[in-house]
């Protein structure tokens, strides 16, 4: 539906709609949610483990060439 359409129905029709499709929304469990949780606190570890690696990495070699 376009904006205009929800203008025209109102705001209380636009509520109710939008109740209605968030009961259709499949929520996760807690258990769910908080393994999904550590799996991305994981992964940004990781990741920025990686970065600081190559970092410090690029940065030895780079101090190393321009001290030559």
């Amino acid at each position: 539906m376009s904006a205009e359409a929800n203008v025209k129905k109102g705001i209380g029709a636009s509520l109710r709609e939008t109740r209605t499709e968030l009961k259709k929304v499949h929520w996760p469990s807690r258990k769910e949610l908080t393994n999904y949780t550590w799996i991305v606190i994981f992964s940004v570890f990781i990741v920025s483990l990686i970065i600081y690696l190559i970092d410090s990495g690029l940065g030895f070699i780079i101090e190393k060439v321009v001290s030559l």
